[in-house]
């Protein structure tokens, strides 16, 4: 007998149950240094501003930019949840403006290792974060990476983050690329977002999006959303160094009103008034499907 069919039974039941969901939005970028995690705590602010719960799940295994930002470390992660039975709330830990953010750790990498009674925990606990929040934001790590991809493909809905520089835009390309060719990837499944960064002006953050854009269009047949910009600013240039978010910090500067805006035509959005395809739960099975190979 097949041992791992009643399993395979429990996550395919779970994956076609409706779920009441928190709107879920992966950021990525396909390197680093552009300014990912600062847009995901700026949205994260943001969206509490408009009276949103917000919950950040910091999946960048090996790097800690969003307890950084917060000034918060945590005492537990999502690895105390799957090995050592902490609650979903034990491990959120509180920023600012009750933003809570669950530190991956290495519970992110181990997904691919987990027995049943673990699995069926973890899927369980996560549900419950549909009823703790309005918007829960994925923060990847930057890059290429199988795990990056993983959590991108799983996703509804994308944030792509690239700046002018033409190195970003040919690692923004690769990462969509990538996408396109693979085999679970369904572009009508998925909402992919430019957010133009580090830019001189609005027009240069159309210019920045058109280029991906018409890249996109001409080699894969498809093609991607423009959000927004965000100028380079010295005003958040300062808060980073400072380990400060901009739109706490300086909440009159450039960028901070620039991060309002993005908000705004986020939340604008036609993903904000209709369900959701897919909900914190079944991007979880997903993963998790996808990492035990049982298709």
């Amino acid at each position: 007998m097949d041992q791992a069919q009643p399993l395979r039974n429990v996550i395919k039941k779970k994956k076609d149950t409706p779920e009441c969901s928190a709107r879920v939005i992966t950021i990525t970028s396909g390197k680093g240094g552009v300014g990912k995690s600062n847009l995901a705590v700026n949205l994260a602010v943001q969206l509490r501003k408009a009276g949103k719960k917000v919950i950040i799940l910091d999946a960048d295994f090996g790097l800690a930019n969003i307890e950084v930002m917060f000034g918060a470390v945590p005492k537990y992660n999502l690895s105390d949840l799957i090995y050592q039975g902490k609650g979903i709330q034990e491990i959120i830990t509180e920023g600012p403006m009750d933003i809570g953010f669950i530190s991956g750790g290495s519970g992110i990498i181990g997904l691919n290792n987990l027995f049943h009674d673990q699995i069926m925990y973890l899927i369980k606990s996560i549900g419950e974060l549909n009823d703790l929040a309005d918007y829960i934001l994925i923060d990847t790590g930057a890059g290429i990476s199988d795990q990056v991809l993983e959590f991108v493909l799983a996703s509804p809905e994308v944030l792509l983050v690239t700046t002018p520089d033409p190195s970003s835009l040919t690692d923004a390309y690769s990462l969509v690329k990538a996408l396109y060719r693979n085999p679970n990837f369904v572009p009508e499944e998925m909402t992919i977002h430019v957010v133009s960064n580090k830019v001189a002006s609005k027009e240069d953050g159309h210019a920045v999006y058109r280029k991906l854009n018409s890249v996109v269009a001409q080699f894969l047949h498809g093609n991607v959303d423009y959000l927004g910009m965000v100028p380079q600013d010295a005003a958040l240039e300062h808060s980073v160094r400072q380990q400060k978010i901009v739109s706490l910090n300086d909440p009159n500067s450039s960028s901070a009103k620039a991060f309002e805006r993005l908000t705004k035509n986020l939340m604008s959005g036609s993903t904000e008034t209709e369900a959701p395809k897919r909900g914190i739960t079944q991007i979880f099975t997903s993963l998790l499907t996808r990492r035990k190979n049982w298709e």
